[in-house]
Order: structure tokens, then C-alpha cells, then sequence
């Protein structure tokens, strides 16, 4: 086959001796087609606009792909060929836009703003004027097969491709140390997208010798389109671990086919008899094993979604449950409150003491549901927080004065450390009270013996909020489950048998709401505890 082009074209086709005619062909068509059609099927499935800018990625890559191999056939003259040339002269930085852009949506999950937008592309307009008055492209030399360019597009290019890709570096390793619950699919996208913009101009630059010597030597930059399969791997892991532009498993199909394409391809480009027989059988496996992989993952989405399906339920059995607990103890509490006003006529004082008791075990559950429900509400995003300027250290003062006498009833030395600062907060107060008293009231339940200590202070940009005791403490085990859901204590029911792991789950839920973070210490069972809390100042 390879002989067979070489016959058909070798009076039309213009290369120099050191370019695989094969790998040149092989680089280029397969790798355009796929990215073109995967970037195709994923708009019609998803509209979004991280799928849009794939799809003008995949476009941009096709038309370079092209315009780059119009280049070595000569039958088409001397103005297409630079024409072409022209074309990819301004597709090459818009390559490494597209894709600094695509990996800012896919990990921000919004769009960038149109003051950026203009700021990032203002690098292009010179090379857009420059190519419009013809002063980019200075002829073409036909010994060598190469458009001669003028130094300063040359060079100008070089430096804003650098700067696109040091930039989506710079973005990909700070999303990555930033990134909380979703770090692995930050990175799972940051080394996807940044491998393909690396080796694009590695191999664009620095192994072509551009660099070094000034010369370019078109036997490596072939290998810089490879960098859209590689990108494409990446994705098709996301759209199936990640449910990314939710297409689930046809796109694991599509992908999997895409593999085939790519390796069938090679048939068309082989000389060797032994090699065509290894790419047969390479071929054959690929089949087999993507067709396991989509039954394997076919099998995965559908105990997902099965699992989906049990949480949803849970959820709505929860809330049922919960509602018609909580409707339960507020009639009873009604009642005990009725009986005590003295609404039933005078009790005795065995009954009072019966009724007031009724009453604060009422109390108790309803607080108990409440705690239940806030962290199902929060842990599915249903509260919407009311974020206000507000003085944190008034909620703390507040709940210092509150349980201050509860500490004190139990014997307790409570101690406050509160520093004369500026402590404003963006934030919403009524969820914010929670985490205050939630930590303090917990210092108190804990504690047999000892001290309570609530301290507040400034970091620079930091606020530091914290609350020491003497109580129970924490084992190392215990810490592992310290703020996941339902996560209290081994021993925690026997100094409180109301307890049920949802307080400090609650807590965290509300502090990572609030961009800040939430640590325990302890040295250990019965040596105390001091849980902190840090917000933005």
C-alpha cells in the first residue's frame, strides 16, 4: 500500500529525504479525523460550553492537521501552499488559547469573564494584522519543501505559545493544590489538557531544534499530533469515572472505536510483512479487550445508578421519617408545655417534675432531628447560604454568655481568650451560630472535670476560633471518622447517649461552605481535646 502512494503521488508530493512518508501520513489524517469526530459527537450529545470549546479545539486541530500536510504537495501551487501555511501560522497560538481555555471551564466548571477574555487574546492581534497585510510568510523555498517565514512571526509565535502554556501550567498546579473533594479530577484533567499543549510545543520547538539551532527539523514535530489522542484518553477517563459531559457509556463505545480507527489506520501505512501481521493482531486484541471494557463499564454505570437510586430513596425515607418524628415530639412538647402553664389545672409536684422532664426530653429530640436533617439538606447543597458582612466575635460572645453557667453548674473553670481585633466575616450568621455552639456545647457535654477554655484571634487575613478542654479526648481511631457522617466517638454515648455522629459532620459541612477549614487535636483518651476553626478574615 505504502509503495502503491508513493507511485501515485511521487511527481505531486514534496518532502525531504529524512520525513517518513508513512508516519508523516499517519500522524496527520488519523489523529484529525478522530479528534474532529469525537469533538462532533460530543456537541450533539451535550450543548455545554466546555463541549463547545472542545469542539472548536478539535476543529482548530483538524484544520492545522490539514493546512500543515497541504504544505508537502506541491501539484497544488505555490498560493494555496502558502495560503495553508498562513492559515496555520494563526491557528498554531489559537491551539494553545483554545486549550488553556477549555481547561479552565472543565475545572472551574464556568466561564472565564469578557474582560479576561479580551486580556488573554490581545497577545493574537499582531499576528492577525500581520497575516492580513502578507508580512508573516516572506516566500517559499522548493528544495526544501518550506514556507520561509518572517523572523519576527517566527519568533513572536514561539513566545506566545510559551506563555499560553506556562500559563495553563501555572493554572493546572494551582487548581491541583487548591482543588478539596474533587483534587483527582483536576488532575486527571490538568494532565490531560497540559500534555497535549506540552508536547505540541516540545516537540514544536525544542526537539525540532528550533531552539538550539535555529534549524527546524520536521521529523520530530510529527510527533507533536499526538497529543490530541492522548488528550481524547484523558477525557473518555473522565466522561467515564466522572460522568463528565454526561454521556456516560456510548462514549466509552465511541472511544473505544476511535482506538480502532487510529490502529487500523496503520494497514494503510505498513511495508514490512512481519509488522502488518503485528498490527493485525494488535488490531484483533484492541477489539476484544475495548468490547470487555465496555461490558465492564456498562456493568459500573448501571450499579451506579442503582446506587443513585438507593441514595435518593434514603433520602426521601430520611426526610419522612425525620419530619414525621419531629411532628411527633413537637405535639407531645405542646402538651408537657400546656400542663405546666397550668392549662390541665395544678400539678403535683411529682408530675411537674414528671412534665418537665417530658418537656426537655421533647427539647432534645426535636434538636436531635433538626441535626439530622441540616446535614442531609447541606451534604445535597438544598441550603442556599445568605452570605452577610457580619462580626463573628458577637456570635462567639453570645455563646460564651449562654454556656458559660452550664459550665460553671458542672464544676468546670470556663475560660475565655478573646483578642481586641477587627473580626468580620463574610458569612451567614444562623449557620455560623451553629458551628460555634455546636463546639462549645460539645466542650461541655465532654468534660466531667477540668477546665473549658474559648479563644478567638487574627492571623493577618485569618481568623482563628478554638475551644480547649480537658474532657474525654480522642483516639487515634476516632480521629479518622472524627467529621464524616455519623462519625462520634466509641465512647461517646456513654458520657452522651444522645449522641449521633451528625454534630461535627455538620459542622465541617458548614465551614468548607465558608472556604475555611476545621481540625481536631488531642494527645489522646481522657487527655482533653481543642478543636479549631479558621475563616477568611
Amino acid at each position: 500500500m505504502i509503495n502503491f502512494l508513493h507511485f501515485l503521488i511521487r511527481d505531486t508530493f514534496c518532502y525531504p529525504p529524512y520525513v517518513s512518508f508513512s508516519l508523516l501520513l499517519y500522524s496527520h489524517l488519523p489523529t484529525a479525523i478522530i479528534a474532529l469526530s469525537v469533538g462532533i459527537f460530543l456537541l450533539i450529545k451535550n450543548k455545554e460550553l466546555k463541549t463547545k470549546i472542545f469542539f472548536f479545539l478539535s476543529l482548530a486541530f483538524f484544520l492545522f492537521a490539514l493546512g500543515d500536510l497541504t504544505e508537502w504537495f506541491a501539484f497544488l501551487g505555490r498560493d494555496t501552499v502558502m495560503f495553508a501555511r498562513s492559515i496555520i501560522e494563526l491557528i498554531d497560538p489559537i491551539l494553545f488559547v483554545l486549550a488553556s481555555y477549555f481547561l479552565f471551564v472543565l475545572i472551574k466548571k464556568r466561564d472565564v469573564r469578557l474582560i479576561y477574555k479580551i486580556i488573554w487574546l490581545l497577545p493574537l492581534v499582531p499576528l492577525i494584522i500581520r497575516a492580513i497585510i502578507g508580512l508573516n510568510l516572506t516566500g517559499y523555498n522548493w528544495q526544501i519543501c518550506e514556507v520561509v517565514e518572517s523572523t519576527f512571526s517566527a519568533n513572536y509565535i514561539f513566545f506566545i505559545d510559551l506563555f499560553y502554556m506556562i500559563s495553563a501550567i501555572i493554572f493546572a498546579g494551582w487548581s491541583i493544590i487548591k482543588g478539596k473533594g474533587n483534587r483527582k479530577e483536576i488532575t486527571i484533567a490538568s494532565i490531560g489538557v497540559c500534555a497535549f499543549i506540552v508536547l505540541f510545543f516540545v516537540m514544536e520547538y525544542i526537539f525540532s531544534g528550533y531552539i538550539l539551532s535555529g534549524v527546524f527539523d520536521y521529523n520530530y514535530f510529527i510527533y507533536a499530533f499526538f497529543g490530541m489522542p492522548i488528550l481524547i484518553g484523558f477525557l473518555g477517563y473522565l466522561i467515564v469515572k466522572y460522568k463528565e459531559f454526561d454521556i456516560k457509556l456510548i462514549a466509552t463505545q465511541a472511544l473505544v472505536w476511535a482506538l480502532v480507527a487510529l490502529i487500523g489506520a496503520q494497514f494503510f501505512f505498513v511495508k514490512v510483512p512481519i509488522n502488518f501481521i503485528l498490527t493485525g493482531v494488535t488490531f484483533i486484541a484492541v477489539i476484544i479487550f475495548g468490547q470487555l471494557l465496555v461490558k465492564s463499564v456498562k456493568k459500573e454505570i448501571e450499579q451506579k445508578e442503582q446506587l443513585e437510586v438507593l441514595l435518593a430513596q434514603r433520602e426521601s425515607l430520611t426526610h419522612l421519617v425525620t419530619h414525621k418524628v419531629k411532628g411527633s415530639f413537637t405535639r407531645s412538647k405542646y402538651i408537657f408545655a400546656e400542663m405546666l402553664e397550668g392549662t390541665f389545672g395544678k400539678l403535683s409536684k411529682e408530675l411537674k417534675d414528671m412534665a418537665e422532664k417530658g418537656l426537655k426530653s421533647d427539647n432534645d429530640g426535636i434538636e436531635t432531628v433538626d441535626l439530622v436533617l441540616n446535614a442531609a439538606n447541606l451534604q445535597t447543597g438544598t441550603v442556599k447560604y445568605d452570605m452577610r458582612p457580619i462580626d463573628f466575635k458577637e456570635i462567639v460572645s453570645h455563646f460564651v454568655d449562654e454556656l458559660k453557667g452550664r459550665a460553671e453548674s458542672k464544676g468546670l473553670k470556663f475560660e475565655t481568650d478573646i483578642k481586641d481585633e477587627n473580626y468580620n466575616i463574610l458569612g451567614d450568621a444562623f449557620w455560623l451560630k451553629e458551628v460555634v455552639h455546636n463546639l462549645i456545647d460539645n466542650s461541655v457535654r465532654y468534660t466531667k472535670e477540668g477546665s473549658i477554655k474559648v479563644g478567638l484571634e487574627r492571623k493577618e487575613n485569618k481568623i482563628l476560633f478554638y475551644v480547649k478542654d480537658t474532657g474525654i479526648g480522642i483516639t487515634d481511631e476516632d480521629k479518622k471518622n472524627l467529621f464524616k457522617e455519623g462519625g462520634r466517638g466509641k465512647d461517646s454515648v456513654k458520657v452522651n447517649v444522645d449522641s449521633t455522629g451528625y454534630g461535627l459532620f455538620t459542622v465541617k459541612l458548614i465551614v468548607d461552605a465558608h472556604k475555611g477549614r476545621i481540625w481536631a487535636e488531642s494527645e489522646g483518651e481522657n487527655k482533653g481535646s481543642a478543636f479549631f476553626v479558621e475563616l477568611n478574615a
